[in-house]
């Protein structure tokens, strides 16, 4: 595979510079275009049209058409051979499209092989094709007549209308797929605004949609901007139905209040501070293996868990041993197979982890290791945007650190004396997306599992991941739930029609 500096410049001899709009792969109106960087380079890989205001509303107004105009919603047909077409597409470029997320996303090759592309690829779209012939579209009630009269009810389910999918940068193609995935098997249309970070593997898929399915013109439109402005468009006009985000707390608190005016629905899956609980009987063997997760990817996932709480009778040798391992965890290139933790995503989220370890720092944690930025980086990685794997301890958790998502390969190791004080602590958060337990006892660490509040929840590193399994958070970790039968009724809507049979004679 060669460099990143390499990588880089094959991919963008590949890349897909135009926005997909009403069917066309286009230019924006303006010609104005934005830069494609490298988190692991510095580096400028290419540019990719930048969508403005006329290209943002003419996006919406193809989607409200192809949706109020075609029968795309009620076409269950269509839907199913449109969905196997573009999953044929996508395997057909898999390859191309993995160094495509290393080069642009500064995902380490390995987290390709799971989370970041085969994982998804695998049942991301399958699923809810599927459900398109299993699903419950309707149910009959009897029941509930006046004056003797027969009366039929119908519950029906049909698409919410159009969709706005807002995607993060962490984790583009899962995430994108995720949302696709049920949002077209239900029947709806999509306008789907990337992250400006890494626009290519949406803009790839717009290529493939155009290119390689019969999705009807305005079914779905990719529109890439830097521009807030133009964004949050999506969030006031009122003809989106739907916004469907994932990304910071911050900003889906505001998606919220604008989408207030105009009643939007909403999925929100936001930000969290998980935990990994250890149990005073659990194997100290594992402590590691979990701690090493919260670096993989430099720690860029939302339902990592950057909170390890252990009981005090194993926490000094964990602290040790834990710091001991950050410090050998391969941290580079992310185009090398070994690497572990590469880049984060901009200069400016370097400066933010960087700034809340300083925090830490005043508010007298002690870091055992790591807390700066990498150092003696290879030439051509030398603009990177690297950050050292850091443990921290020495707080409690009403600290900054402990309490507030870093999204850098930055772990918080806190004591506790028993199981009651370990489910406070973990439930003591402003989130509440994802956690982990670790006990010899299956049922201890059930009980733990049910008593927090979290969306998601490993016992023993029991996964939760897959297309069919509902993911999403309590508290501010967000509203609603992506994937499962969950996932896939956000995008319908109820309806009930009576139907009054008279009696004869």
């Amino acid at each position: 595979m060669g460099s990143s500096v390499e990588l880089g410049q094959q991919v963008a001899k590949r890349s897909e510079s135009r926005m997909l709009i009403a069917g066309e792969l286009i230019e924006s109106a303006s010609g104005a275009e934005f830069e494609n960087v490298s988190p692991a380079t510095g580096l400028v890989l290419g540019a990719t049209a930048a969508a403005d205001t006329e290209d943002m509303e003419r996006a919406i107004g193809a989607a409200r058409r192809a949706f109020d105009e075609t029968d795309w919603p009620t076409n269950r047909g269509l839907r199913k051979r449109c969905l196997e077409q573009l999953q044929s597409a996508i395997e057909a470029e898999r390859e191309d499209l993995r160094e495509e997320l290393i080069a642009e996303v500064g995902c380490p090759v390995m987290t390709t092989h799971s989370a970041q592309l085969d994982w998804p690829l695998a049942d991301a779209l399958r699923y809810p094709t599927r459900l398109i012939d299993e699903f419950e579209w309707e149910r009959r009630l009897d029941g509930g007549g006046l004056f003797g009269d027969r009366n039929v009810r119908t519950v029906v389910k049909e698409a919410v209308g159009v969709v706005a999918a807002i995607t993060p940068s962490n984790f583009p193609i899962e995430v994108i797929l995720n949302k696709l995935g049920p949002a077209l098997a239900a029947g709806n249309t999509v306008v789907l605004k990337p992250d400006p970070n890494t626009p290519w593997n949406a803009t790839r898929l717009g290529r493939l949609i155009a290119e390689r399915t019969d999705i009807p013109p305005g079914v779905v439109n990719v529109v890439p901007t830097p521009s807030n402005v133009v964004a949050g468009i999506l969030g006031t006009d009122p003809r989106v139905d739907m916004i469907s985000f994932t990304g910071s707390t911050d900003v889906g608190k505001l998606l919220m209040r604008q989408g207030a005016d105009t009643m939007k629905r909403m999925f929100l899956e936001l930000g969290g501070k998980s935990v990994a609980i250890v149990l005073d009987d659990a194997n100290p063997a594992a402590i590691v293996p979990t701690a090493a997760g919260v670096c993989v990817h430099a720690g860029q996932a939302c339902a990592a868990t950057t909170r390890m709480l252990i009981h005090r009778s194993l926490y000094d040798e964990a602290v040790a041993n834990v710091t001991a391992a950050y410090r050998a965890v391969p941290v580079g290139d992310p185009a090398e197979p070994e690497t572990l933790v590469g880049p984060v995503i901009s200069a400016a989220q370097k400066a933010r982890v960087l700034a809340a370890l300083d925090q830490a720092r005043r508010d007298g944690a002690t870091i055992t290791t790591g807390g700066g930025p990498v150092e003696n980086l290879p030439e051509h990685l030398a603009g990177g945007h690297f950050v050292q794997p850091t443990v921290v301890v020495g707080v409690d958790n009403s600290a900054a650190i402990a309490q507030r998502e870093v999204f850098g390969p930055v772990l918080v190791m806190l004591a506790f004396d028993d199981d009651d004080e370990a489910v406070r602590i973990a439930n003591d958060s402003a989130f509440g997306l994802a956690g982990a337990v670790m006990s010899r006892s299956m049922e201890r660490g059930m009980n733990i599992a049910r008593r927090i509040r979290t969306g998601s929840f490993g016992v023993n590193g029991g996964m939760f991941y897959g297309a069919d399994a509902p993911f999403g958070g309590y508290k501010n970790s967000g509203v609603g739930r992506q994937c499962g039968i969950e996932g896939f009724q956000q995008y319908l809507e109820t309806k009930t029609i009576g139907c009054r049979i008279p009696r004869q004679g």
